[in-house]
């Protein structure tokens, strides 16, 4: 007599419940409680951080449209409507419009020459290896721990110095847009040599040795071939770098004491001063408003490119 054994029964308690599917209560391969609460804890900590950075910057904004009187009785209440006002006397009558108008010069010109010799110089510390090659470059890596005011006092008599030089002279000096430009790139280039030397040697030295087997000079290889290739680093120092010129205020205050060559920072500072007695509190925001929408404008042009400049190094 022949006896058939039955198929063993499969428990339904195991991970094959229900013919294959998953159960209610398995666990994701790589997912276990701790990853959970870390991250619960990141993603808490991100929006409290975010709530902190929005809800003043929102609640300067609301109280740039409101009227003196509406802010006195509510300052956190909702404008009743657009008092456009505020930001004509803040233009105007606190001079704000000449102050945006210097920023505007000044940055242009320490912005430029920063991103032009950060990068030539942080390209030469990062593809070539001569004698005095680390030194150099630990010089600028110094220049990061430098307070800037230890500095105020010898550079207010340097720049001033400048102003008696022969033909030249009479560009630089106190009061002089290229003077304090310049300063701002003195200060900005340890950082931006540091940054972009790191990001040049991410870069894959197989690009460079075809640009020069194709007959490529060191000057074209740089301007054609690496720095298109550094460009999402570039946009993102380039960023940080606006964002520290724009927002300056200890550097022109030493060097711009001249009432119509003042920064918009400066402005702000003397608006601020003078809201105090006149109590115009939302031509005051409306002034803050004006100095904020620049970086903001530009940070959503290049938000995409600043992402991928600060993640290209972690990437490669």
């Amino acid at each position: 007599m022949t006896t058939t054994q039955a198929p063993p029964r499969v428990s339904g308690d195991g991970p094959g419940r229900g013919g294959g599917r998953r159960g209610r209560h398995d666990r994701l391969p790589g997912v276990g409680a701790g990853e959970k609460a870390v991250g619960l804890i990141n993603g808490g900590f991100l929006l409290l951080w975010g709530l902190i950075t929005a809800l003043p910057l929102l609640w300067a904004i609301l109280s740039s449209f409101k009227t003196n009187g509406e802010f006195r009785v509510d300052p956190l209440g909702l404008p009743s409507g657009v008092e456009w006002d505020n930001f004509s006397r803040a233009w105007s009558a606190a001079n704000i419009g000449q102050y945006f108008l210097n920023s505007v010069i000044v940055v242009s010109i320490s912005l430029t020459l920063t991103m032009l010799f950060g990068a030539m110089g942080a390209y030469v510390l990062a593809r070539y290896d001569f004698p005095g090659n680390r030194f150099v470059y630990y010089l600028f890596v110094g220049g990061l721990i430098l307070p800037v005011f230890l500095a105020l006092v010898p550079m207010f008599f340097v720049v001033r110095n400048l102003g008696s030089l022969p033909v030249i002279g009479q560009f630089l000096g106190l009061n002089s847009y290229l003077s304090l430009a310049l300063v701002y790139v003195a200060f900005s280039m340890p950082f931006t040599v540091f940054f972009l030397t790191a990001f040049f040697r991410t870069l894959p030295n197989s690009v460079a040795e075809a640009g020069i087997m194709d007959g490529c000079s060191h000057f074209s290889l740089f301007w054609k071939v690496m720095l298109p290739m550094a460009r999402p680093g570039m946009i993102s120092l380039a960023l940080f770098n606006f964002l520290g010129h724009w927002n300056q205020y200890v550097l022109p205050l030493v060097i711009m004491q001249d009432g119509d060559k003042r920064v918009l920072a400066q402005g702000l500072g003397t608006l601020a001063a003078n809201t105090g007695f006149r109590a115009d509190w939302t031509a005051l925001f409306a002034g803050l408003v004006i100095a904020l929408l620049p970086v903001l404008i530009v940070y959503i042009i290049f938000q995409k490119q600043v992402q991928a400049g600060l993640t290209a190094g972690v990437l490669k």
